[in-house]
């Protein structure tokens, strides 16, 4: 089996710049939104299984 010969990895560095600031600031409206939708049809299916328990016994 040959040998694997292990080269170094290049380093790149930009001289001169300051460091750039990077403000993380997600939009969560859409998740909220879906998170609603699941909670208002999970609050519906438990009423619809709660009701079918009374009307099956």
């Amino acid at each position: 089996m040959a040998k694997k010969n292990k080269r170094p990895t290049p380093t790149v560095t930009i001289a001169n710049q300051p460091p750039q600031k990077f403000e993380f600031n997600p939009d969560y409206s859409l998740v909220k939104k879906d998170l609603r939708r699941i909670g208002i049809l999970a609050g519906f299916f438990i009423t619809v299984l709660v009701a079918l328990s009374f009307i099956l016994k």
